[in-house]
């Protein structure tokens, strides 16, 4: 169940015209992220009360509210950030939760609107709750302990990330599954760690929310010594900042905002997938709408291509509408869809 609020004045105006919009204001904002598995009784009123007092001061980005907690992604006005947490604090709900702060500034703006919907989930996992206890999750790792497991030969790092995550950043030596969607790698992961149920396991997700339900999955299919990093990737670069902890990360994190990703690591670990030689780790959005697949390019595919993933997609994107529909009603779509699904026959 997705429901938006009626009165978003900003959802009549187009994405270029609230980036516009946004880029206009010229205002610092803080991007951050937050998550909560915590009883919400009537996601509906919570939703109402969340998105008038945000809109009121001025705040962008994604938030799924359920029954069964929330999920942020989300920036604030720097002038209006103690007006944003005093709320959050003074919902019983929200006290006390902690914020991933986003590692590095960006010049583009993380979120052009705020949008709050109701769902069944607050990340779909395509799990029944109530075939397992998802209380008993596995305790937390700092950034230290996570190194150390880095380190330790009968221990296993397991990214609970996508692979188009995984590709552009990761930790040393870790388990990155090739898959689409996190639902996909729960129902493979009690198999595919199988042979390591023995040892000591650490999982590892962007800001924690993934690896708390994964934890709890994994323990109630045997395997009983499972942790998880603390705060996720964003958390875990704080720390090893702020400690002078060797940094494990490899490459960007993968983030769902405009930014699309964050530096953590220096190396930059993928390829283009245009040329295929070009070292990059920057994704960008195929300009056509029909297509818009996320792809990897480097600075100059992306000029040669004029921000598309393809000259077909060029050549398509350059059409009259009227033939763009036809095309499209002819089975066109289908082929999109599919060169999507393949990314493009591009090998990670």
């Amino acid at each position: 169940m997705d429901i938006k609020i009626d009165h978003n004045p900003q959802r009549f105006l187009s994405r270029k015209e609230r980036k516009e919009r946004a880029i206009r204001e010229a205002i610092s904002r803080t991007t951050l992220s937050f998550y909560r598995y915590v009883h919400i009784a009537d996601p509906v009123a919570f939703r109402d009360e969340l998105y008038e007092r945000f809109e009121a001061l001025g705040c962008l980005g994604r938030i799924y509210v359920a029954h069964e907690g929330i999920n942020a992604q989300m920036n604030v006005p720097t002038e209006h950030w103690d007006q944003f947490d005093a709320f959050v604090q003074s919902r019983p709900e929200l006290r006390g939760m902690p914020y991933k702060i986003a590692v590095e500034e960006a010049d583009i703006i993380s979120f052009y609107k705020l949008t709050i919907k109701v769902r069944n989930k607050i990340v779909a996992d395509g799990l029944d709750d109530r075939s397992f206890d998802v209380t008993n999750t596995g305790d937390y790792l700092t950034a230290r302990e996570m190194n150390a497991y880095i380190e330790d030969p009968d221990a296993v790092v397991v990214d609970m990330r996508n692979a188009y995550e995984s590709e552009i950043g990761h930790f040393e030596n870790a388990i990155t599954p090739d898959v689409d969607t996190f639902r996909e790698e729960l129902s493979i992961a009690p198999e595919l760690l199988r042979i390591h149920k023995n040892k000591k396991i650490a999982l590892y997700c962007t800001g924690g929310i993934r690896c708390e339900k994964a934890s709890a999955w994994l323990k109630h299919n045997g395997f009983e010594n499972v942790r998880h990093l603390r705060g996720g990737i964003i958390d875990y670069a704080h720390q090893v900042q702020r400690e002078g902890l060797s940094n494990k990360f490899l490459g960007k994190n993968f983030v769902f905002d405009e930014r699309l990703g964050e530096r953590i690591g220096n190396d930059i670990i993928a390829t283009c997938h245009l040329c295929k030689k070009e070292k990059c780790d920057t994704h960008h959005h195929c300009k056509n709408q029909a297509c818009h697949v996320l792809f990897i390019g480097c600075s100059a595919c992306i000029e040669k291509k004029k921000g598309y993933c393809s000259y077909t997609c060029m050549t398509f994107d350059a059409l009259p509408q009227v033939v763009k529909k036809r095309l499209i009603k002819n089975n066109h779509k289908k082929k999109l869809e599919q060169f999507k699904k393949n990314r493009l026959s591009i090998k990670r």
